[in-house]
This record gives C-alpha cells, sequence and structure tokens, in this order.
C-alpha cells in the first residue's frame, strides 16, 4: 500500500464534489506594493487544472 503524501495533503483540499482546490501564490508577505485588485484575487482559492489532479490524488490515496 503506497503512504500518503504529506505535502499534497497539507497543500490541497478536496471539496465535496471531488474537485481540487489551492491557494494562490504570493499573498503571504510584501502586500503593500501589490494593488488591491491582485491582492482581493490571491485570496480566493483557486482549483487545481484537470491535467494535474490525477496525479495529486494517487499521492492523496483517494
Amino acid at each position: 500500500m503506497q503512504k500518503t503524501k504529506k505535502a499534497i495533503v497539507k497543500r490541497f483540499k478536496v471539496t465535496g464534489t471531488g474537485k481540487l482546490m489551492r491557494r494562490t501564490p504570493g499573498h503571504r508577505h510584501l502586500l503593500r506594493k501589490k494593488s488591491v485588485q491582485r491582492r482581493r484575487r490571491a485570496s480566493n482559492d483557486k482549483s487545481v487544472s484537470p491535467g494535474f489532479t490525477k496525479r495529486l490524488k494517487t499521492g492523496m490515496n483517494i
């Protein structure tokens, strides 16, 4: 049995419908020089593209 990749589990979240969600990068520090529009977009979670979901789910043992 394959072990669960803990790095993948920490970074991605599975929704109720089975999609994977990820955080937007660049939203932790140096926010003063980023525009409000850019900060607002980065505050929302993004869905993972379909090409990566199969590999990530195998690493998560789903």
